[in-house]
């Protein structure tokens, strides 16, 4: 039996029979790999002046070669209430995947929810609980809503509630 010799270059291994085996080009190194997913919720925006009409949305931005995504390239705006919509669909079109929980609303005052910190927790929580269900492979070829969600400009959860 030969061992390896960690100092030839690949082009130079053979196969133990004389023949050189198979040279990686470029792109098979250094290319986009077969199926990659990246997923980021960043660049929180609070709206509204008010108390009452204060609210915060989050950008979601997807790259991806996964061909059940609509779109390599997308960035949408999304609420928690739209991710808790989001959440409730997902759980009433399978059954077969457990569905990760949502970071907390805020338990403390109602000013609260828009200090930075908590507005900065909840976005790494959306991220974490986007990330996880985009991954699945169940639910990216079994999922009505999923692709939707993350790449259509406009969330119209009415689509996906059964009367």
């Amino acid at each position: 039996m030969t061992s390896a010799n960690p100092f030839i270059s690949f082009s130079e291994v053979t196969d133990g029979r004389g023949k050189k085996e198979h040279k990686q080009t470029f792109d098979e190194l250094y290319g986009e790999p077969e199926n990659f997913l990246e997923i980021e919720v960043k660049n929180p925006i609070t709206h509204g002046s008010k108390s009452s009409n204060m609210y915060t949305d989050y950008e979601i931005v997807c790259r991806t070669n996964i061909p059940a995504f609509k779109k390599k390239f997308s960035k949408v705006r999304r609420r928690y209430s739209d991710f808790y919509s989001f959440r409730s669909i997902l759980e009433n079109e399978t059954s077969r995947v457990v569905i990760p929980k949502l970071p907390d609303k805020s338990i403390f005052s109602y000013s609260n929810r828009f200090s930075p910190e908590f507005i900065e927790e909840r976005r790494h929580g959306l991220e974490h609980f986007i990330t996880v269900v985009a991954s699945h492979p169940l639910l990216q070829t079994g999922s009505r809503s999923m692709i939707c969600f993350i790449q259509d400009d406009v969330w119209d959860k009415t689509r996906f509630i059964s009367a």
